[in-house]
C-alpha cells in the first residue's frame, strides 16, 4: 500500500516536511490572531448604527458599508505591503507610490469636477509636490529609500496633497465665478491671467492650507497625531516618537504647498484662451 511519501519525489517531501511551508503562512496565521482586537472593536460601530437606527438618520446601510469597506481595503494592503516588504526591487516602492498618486489625483479632481481635465490637473500637482518633498528626505537622509519607510511617508504626504490640492482647485474655480466681471475688467485693462486672479488665488491657497497650519500649530496639545501614536503603541519611547512626528509635519506642509500652488499654475490654461480672456463655458455648470 502506497504511502503519503511514496507519491511525492524525494525533493518536494523533504521541502514539506522541513517546515518552510509553514514558515511562509506564519504571518498568516500572525494576521488571523490579530483580527481579534479590530472584530472587538466593531461593538462601538454597532453602537452608532443602533442610535442611527433610533434616530431615524438613514445610515445604518451607509455605516455598515463604510466599515466593511475599509476593513477589505486595510486587509488587502496589508498582505500588498506584507509582500512588497519582503522585496529588494525598488521597483515595487515606485509602484506603489504611483498607484496612490493616482487615485488621489482622481479623487482631487473629483471634487473640482468643473475644472477641465481636473484629475490630471490634480494628478500631476500632487505627484511634484510629493515628489520633491520625498527626494529631499531622501536625499538628507532623513528616510532611507525602503519599502518600510518610503511607502507609510508617501501615503501620508498623498493623503494631504490630495486634500489641499482639490480644495483649492475647487475654491478657485468658485472664486472666479463669483468675481467673474472684476476678472474680466482686469483683463480688458492689460492684466495677465495670473495678475487678473491674484486675489483669488490667494484667497484659494489660504482657505486650503490652512488646517495643515492650523493642525501644526496645535499637535500635541489637542490631540496626539497618528504617526506618534502608533510609534508608542509599537513600543518607542515618546522622545522618539516626537523626534518622527516633527519630521511628519514638516514634510506634510511641504508637500501640500508645493501641491496646491502648483495646481493653480496648471488650472490657469483651463480657465484662460491663449487671447488672455476666460472660458467662460468653464463658469456656467454648477
Amino acid at each position: 500500500m502506497a504511502t503519503p511519501r511514496d507519491d511525492l519525489s524525494p525533493s518536494l517531501f523533504a521541502y514539506l516536511t522541513t517546515g518552510e511551508v509553514r514558515m511562509d503562512f506564519d504571518w498568516l496565521m500572525e494576521f488571523l490572531r490579530g483580527m481579534v482586537k479590530p472584530v472587538a472593536a466593531l461593538a462601538v460601530v454597532l453602537m452608532a448604527v443602533a442610535l442611527s437606527y433610533f434616530q431615524k438618520l438613514g445610515l445604518e446601510g451607509e455605516m455598515i458599508y463604510s466599515i466593511f469597506r475599509a476593513f477589505l481595503q486595510l486587509s488587502v494592503i496589508g498582505f500588498v505591503l506584507q509582500f512588497i516588504f519582503t522585496q529588494a526591487n525598488s521597483g515595487w516602492i515606485l509602484l506603489a507610490y504611483f498607484f496612490m498618486v493616482s487615485v488621489a489625483g482622481y479623487t482631487a479632481g473629483q471634487r473640482a469636477k468643473h475644472v477641465p481635465r481636473g484629475k490630471y490637473v490634480a494628478g500631476a500637482s500632487i505627484l511634484a509636490g510629493t515628489a520633491v518633498t520625498l527626494f529631499l528626505l531622501v536625499v538628507l537622509n532623513v528616510f532611507p529609500f525602503t519599502p518600510r519607510y518610503i511607502i507609510p511617508v508617501a501615503g501620508m504626504m498623498v493623503g494631504n496633497a490630495m486634500t489641499v490640492t482639490g480644495v483649492t482647485m475647487k475654491r478657485l474655480r468658485d472664486d472666479i465665478k463669483i468675481q467673474l466681471n472684476l476678472v474680466e475688467t482686469a483683463l480688458a485693462l492689460g492684466a495677465t491671467p495670473r495678475q487678473a486672479t491674484l486675489q483669488q488665488v490667494k484667497r484659494a491657497l489660504v482657505i486650503a492650507l490652512s488646517p495643515v497650519l492650523d493642525n501644526a500649530k496645535t499637535v500635541g496639545l489637542i490631540s496626539l497625531p497618528g504617526a506618534m501614536t502608533g510609534l508608542i503603541m509599537g513600543g518607542a519611547s515618546p522622545l522618539e516618537a516626537i523626534q518622527v512626528q516633527i519630521v511628519v509635519m514638516n514634510m506634510l506642509v511641504g508637500a501640500s504647498t508645493v501641491s496646491s500652488i502648483m495646481s493653480t499654475y496648471l488650472c490657469w490654461p483651463a480657465f484662460f484662451t491663449k487671447a488672455y480672456q476666460l472660458e467662460t463655458h468653464v463658469f456656467r455648470s454648477d
